[in-house]
């Protein structure tokens, strides 16, 4: 089926989302909508599926004019969505949920399930999915769960099929396999439109690219393009995309974390048993599946979670921290970027230059003996906007007008004007432009190459492979290896999979 969008534009109140956007997506053809994140990308496709209504502009399946009232219509259509994050019921079988919305019924209106487990099993053999219709989906891993979520549109005969950021949960030999489907699905002449900011997987299985930047078409490409200038499209300037380090010279352990366990907030153990070592001129990288105990791991060491049981111990510059509060982990030189900064990182509501002094209110420079010391704060704020090229016009800015990869600069320009021996960053590139994420990298290893201890928490493996010393892989709560940065992407996947080192 082929698609055709014309002139497609949707506004939110002043915010013009998507700005007059034409795509054209050829029967059978694997088409990636590339841009940075908050571009329009998942607002196009929104429209497209019926979820919001276009201002302006008109949506053609094979030259005929059609209007979406909701998802229903775009589906009755032949259109299906996989979105970034999944819409599946964890307790319900693979063919239950396939079923829903759709259920096949014998007579008398009751529920068919052997029709709907036969249809799981046809998609299933045709595009070698591997799929159990009667598994439990909460028992499945996220790879397989995203291909039940493409098995449900298919069900529904969909010819058109939109994935939204599909990588994003997966590793990277679950990625290959997602590249394989993708492929055997455009050969059977499904149209695929492959949401995503991710360079490498673009140039991998795209046939043809379409370039976003701020709601509007800046141009297309070739898988063949170079690189480099695909991320000039997407930023509109050129930016390095690799990061120059020299070779650590690790020094005295500065972190020291011992047979930790830790439980999440359903009172289950996400992190197991974990011991490792960060050196002050080092970055460690904790490489990993979002979901596998790297978040309740960060919130330990700064002592937003508790320690279960008293198992294990966590030490920062030989003192024990078990049982602080995070002020005085705080004071004893650690720096804390979390991984999701308007929630934890940042007050929106707050100007840039209060964002600032938060972790510092109550000590000099920002304190004296009348309380603020309001004109040092704009002082120090105007300087710490320069040197971290923080893009406002005042910084008096509230913090949540900025765009993400300004946020985030803030945020670690906090953490850094103070004297840190430990600095732990989480996500520190989760939608964040292109041209931030160079300059957040190039400003971790200025401070690794200080002599600062860096841990590093992602589940970008590229950022992890350019950026680590050390790379640390978790897997269900457990530290599954600890291997150095020369080894192998593939390596890394199956250590990512549970593979020990």
């Amino acid at each position: 089926m082929r698609l055709e969008l014309k002139g497609i534009t949707k506004r939110f109140g002043t915010l013009v989302a998507n700005d007059a956007i034409d795509l054209v997506v050829e029967s059978g053809q694997i088409h990636s909508l590339l841009g940075e994140n908050g571009a329009g990308k998942s607002t196009l496709m929104n429209v497209l599926y019926g979820l919001y209504k276009a201002d302006e502009g008109q949506i053609l399946l094979d030259g005929k004019p059609m209007e979406f009232a909701g998802p229903g219509d775009a589906m009755a259509a032949g259109i299906g969505m996989v979105h970034q994050h999944f819409m599946l019921i964890p307790v319900f079988t693979v063919a239950e949920n396939v079923a829903l919305g759709h259920e096949p019924t014998k007579r008398g209106g009751v529920l068919d399930l052997d029709a709907a487990r036969a249809l799981v099993r046809k998609i299933s053999d045709r595009f070698g999915f591997d799929v159990d219709p009667d598994a439990l989906v909460e028992d499945l891993p996220v790879g397989v769960q995203q291909r039940v979520e493409i098995i449900k549109s298919l069900a529904r005969d969909a010819k058109i099929l939109v994935l939204d950021e599909p990588t994003a949960v997966l590793t990277p030999q679950e990625t290959d396999e997602l590249m394989e489907i993708m492929r055997g699905l455009a050969k059977s002449g499904t149209s695929i439109v492959f949401i995503t900011h991710k360079l490498r997987e673009v140039k991998a299985v795209a046939d043809k690219i379409t370039v976003i930047r701020q709601g509007r078409v800046v141009g297309e490409a070739k898988p063949s393009t170079e690189t480099a200038e695909l991320a000039s499209m997407m930023v509109g300037r050129a930016v390095g995309l690799t990061v120059d380090k020299k070779i650590a010279d690790p020094g005295k352990v500065v972190l020291s974390v011992t047979d930790l366990s830790v439980l999440d907030d359903r009172d289950q153990r996400a992190v197991d048993h974990v011991s490792f070592e960060v050196r002050a001129g080092e970055i460690l990288a904790i490489a990993g599946v979002q979901g596998n105990g790297q978040t309740e791991l960060a919130e330990a060491i700064l002592g937003l979670r508790a320690i279960h049981s008293n198992e294990g111990d966590i030490s920062i510059s030989g003192s024990s921290v078990r049982g602080k509060s995070v002020r005085s982990i705080l004071e004893k030189g650690v720096g804390y970027v979390p991984e999701d900064r308007q929630k934890n990182g940042l007050i929106s509501e707050f100007s840039i230059a209060e964002n600032l002094m938060l972790n510092g209110s109550f000590t000099k420079p920002y304190a004296n003996g009348f309380g603020i010391a309001f004109a040092t704060r704009a002082r120090l704020a105007d300087e710490r906007v320069k040197e971290f090229d923080v893009r406002t016009t005042s910084a008096l800015t509230p913090a949540g007008k900025l765009s993400g990869g300004n946020q985030q600069k803030v945020v670690l320009a906090r953490e850094l004007s103070r004297e840190v021996d430990l600095l732990i960053v989480s996500q520190p590139t989760r939608g964040v432009d292109v041209g931030s994420i160079e300059f957040i990298h190039e400003r971790l290893v200025e401070e690794r190459n200080a002599g600062k201890a860096v841990l590093l928490i992602s589940t970008e493996l590229d950022e992890v492979i350019s950026l680590a010393d050390r790379i640390a892989v978790m897997y269900r709560g457990r530290i599954v290896g600890i291997v150095d940065n020369k080894t192998d992407r593939a390596k890394l996947g199956q250590m990512m999979a549970g593979v020990s080192a």
